[in-house]
């Protein structure tokens, strides 16, 4: 989890954005309430801004790459 330091948020990368629950889910064809769940789930970090979700990107880079496959024979 991102800490505040003296010199901004750590463990955020410089220039990651911050995506909806929407692009997130166009992102990885998914649907909302899939992200919602992933979410709630835990295994996707997310924000909580108002009433509403904002996943880094990074995050959601690296839940897509963790989660990746080798195809054989490629």
């Amino acid at each position: 989890m991102a800490r505040r330091s003296q010199g901004g948020w750590s463990g955020r990368q410089a220039g990651d954005r911050l995506l909806t629950v929407v692009e997130v889910a166009a992102t990885m064809r998914v649907s909302n309430m899939t992200v919602y769940r992933l979410i709630k789930s835990g295994d996707l970090p997310a924000l909580r801004v108002g009433k509403n979700y904002r996943v880094r990107e990074s995050d959601v880079d690296r839940y897509l790459w963790e989660r990746s496959v080798q195809v054989e024979g490629a």
